[in-house]
């Protein structure tokens, strides 16, 4: 029988273990930052051991830095923090994304950006969204601390083997319809928690059809969907993003060859197995309190049948019936490393053409990465959002996660492209409402939720937006 392309990438790692049990894996690339990192460093020191391949590990400052003044960190633990790795990295030679330099960047951005993120590659990082690296192909996955100081002291780490998951998505993609959708679409239809358990792959003509970030979007949300690991067949648009970046293999043509080999053979068998077509997705926006809770752009918020929706309700101050237009929106964040990528700003800018941020709407962008806030300021994407009313910002994971003194206003509604709305997830008492990021820049302008099927103003082409 046939081999799925997590059996293939799996089977090249094993080291020890039997199949069924725990098997020690090598770890190809190890990402890690300030937040998850000192305990694993501090433990080598204790011990007196060695980083086993500093080569293979690369660092970044994403969650404690600000976002206005970098240079000016005013939380003492933050400021411990990023000097730690600093020291850290010095001492046990690992190479740092210099803080302010063009590398530096969220974690799940960087790797990809440097060429790092390879396919058939295993990377962890101490962070559960490290399935994003997924997108071209490797298997990656969040670690605890603990993972973290195995991986640096071994350059392995015992997991077992998942099960695996396929689904396929067929379709053309509605036009203001797009990937963050999708994945919003799967979580509200099968559960927060379906995937837990398994590897999962997505494939079909609408995945082959998606960008490179596009897809990096769906894999980043896979934990959402309780998926450990989220995969995707690479192919030419693979190769082609990796193609002459900083950590590409040098042997690039040779590298390619065996990246051909990486797909799930046709007689292959997944132990579980959905098939959606999103011919006619709506744009998704969630109305509580996890990102199940979801819905299609004009569908009216259920009734409270259990003391989860009671608690949303409550928590969330909406009630059954409404829709997403009648959420009072007051706060928009475009950011996170689910999406503040440079095609979701692009996208987001069609919808801002000769238009204004609503005066009670604060609006806010924290690119995901300097390499993208570089790129987008020389573009003129940059000028569009500022000319527009909103902030721009410098990068980190800012308000998704709010470790860096980001946080929206207690008992603000905001529409944001992160991929968590828990209770307090953006700030205390904070009422996060998930969408893509054009969603949310078209809400922005429009001071509510609008249906961007609908806008006339998206322009049509990536030229016609670029003012520089």
């Amino acid at each position: 029988m046939g081999k799925t392309l997590y059996d293939k990438v799996w089977q090249t790692h094993v080291l020890a273990g039997e199949e069924g049990e725990s098997q020690l894996i090598y770890i190809d690339l190890h990402m890690i930052h300030e937040v998850t990192s000192p305990q694993g460093f501090e433990s080598l020191r204790t011990e007196g051991r060695h980083l086993r391949a500093p080569e293979k590990t690369i660092a970044t400052v994403d969650h404690n830095n600000p976002t206005v003044d970098i240079w000016n960190v005013e939380d003492a633990l933050s400021r411990q923090q990023i000097a730690t790795l600093e020291r850290n990295c010095k001492d046990f030679n690992v190479e740092l994304m210099d803080y302010g330099g063009a590398d530096q960047g969220i974690v799940h951005m960087v790797g990809p950006e440097l060429g790092a993120t390879q396919p058939g590659k295993t990377i962890v990082c101490g962070d559960s969204h490290t399935a994003t690296h997924g997108a071209f192909g490797a298997i990656a996955f969040g670690i605890g601390s603990s993972e973290v100081e195995h991986v640096f002291a071994t350059q392995c780490l015992w997991q077992k083997k998942l099960k695996t998951l396929g689904v396929k998505v067929t379709g053309e993609l509605q036009k203001g319809v797009y990937s963050k959708d999708i994945i919003l679409h799967l979580i509200h239809t099968y559960g927060a928690d379906f995937g837990a358990g398994y590897a999962m792959e997505f494939f079909g003509d609408t995945i082959d059809n998606l960008s490179m970030e596009a897809r990096m979007t769906m894999c980043n949300m896979g934990i959402e969907f309780g998926s450990k690991v989220t995969m995707i067949a690479p192919d030419e648009k693979t190769y082609e993003y990796l193609k002459g970046r900083r950590k590409a293999p040098v042997a690039f043509d040779e590298a390619v060859e065996y990246w051909q080999t990486l797909y799930t053979d046709e007689d292959a068998e997944y132990d579980a197995y959905i098939e959606i077509d999103v011919s006619d997705l709506a744009p998704y926006v969630t109305w509580g309190t996890t990102p199940a809770m979801g819905l299609e752009f004009g569908e009216a918020f259920p009734e409270a049948s259990d003391h989860n929706i009671e608690r949303a309700y409550e928590y969330m101050e909406l009630e059954a019936g409404q829709t997403a237009e009648d959420i009072p929106l007051e706060y928009v964040f475009v950011g996170s490393c689910t999406n503040a990528r440079l095609e979701d700003l692009v996208e987001g800018a069609k919808y801002l053409k000769g238009r204004k941020v609503a005066d009670h709407i604060t609006a806010v962008v924290v690119p995901g990465s300097r390499r993208v806030k570089l790129e987008a300021e020389a573009m003129g994407l940059a000028d569009q959002y500022i000319e527009a009313g909103f902030e721009w910002r410098e990068p980190g994971c800012s308000a998704c996660i709010s470790m860096n003194g980001d946080t929206i206003p207690p008992f603000m509604h905001c529409a944001s492209t992160t991929n968590r709305n828990f209770e307090g997830r953006q700030g205390p008492n904070s009422r996060t409402h998930l969408c893509s990021p054009a969603m949310a820049v078209l809400a922005a302008v429009k001071g509510k939720f609008y249906d961007t099927r609908l806008d006339d103003q998206e322009v049509k082409s990536h030229e016609a937006i670029y003012s520089a």
